[in-house]
């Protein structure tokens, strides 16, 4: 079994903390994510509506505001991680995104893998840059 992640890397001219609030609050993260009822609490469980592709199942595994949030990532056949780091700096926030766990064998879960990578590499990060860019992204 040949398992595989995907990692995003991106810089975002915001602190960590209005970063952070952006994945942490379920109602900003149903904005630029997809909708969601996950909180950011360990062993909340929650989903996101997937649309065509279905509900994901998550739970929180770990909260450390504001560096580090990683929750389960299940829709079948997927049942992976998603982790997210923040890190500061001088011009604002990097952030690392990691979602590992998907067996390059299956070719269902292979079909995620190549679908997901543009996704979390190329419109997610813009997603999330106009949420921050607009006011509720700041509140």
């Amino acid at each position: 079994m040949s398992k595989a992640t995907i990692r995003a890397t991106w810089t975002l001219p915001h602190p960590p903390e209005r970063v952070w609030r952006a994945l942490a609050d379920p109602a900003r993260l149903s904005r630029w994510l997809m909708p969601s009822d996950l909180r950011a609490e360990v062993g909340a469980v929650g989903t996101f509506d997937a649309g065509p592709w279905g509900e994901v199942t998550c739970e929180v595994l770990e909260v450390v505001p504001p560096t580090r949030l990683v929750w389960t990532w299940r829709n079948p056949p997927l049942d992976t991680v998603v982790t997210w780091t923040l890190t500061p700096h001088a011009d604002g926030t990097t952030v690392v995104l990691e979602h590992a766990g998907f067996d390059l064998d299956d070719p269902m879960q292979r079909m995620a893998y190549d679908g997901m990578g543009g996704g979390w590499t190329a419109a997610i990060p813009e997603r999330l840059r106009a949420l921050l860019a607009s006011d509720d992204g700041a509140a």
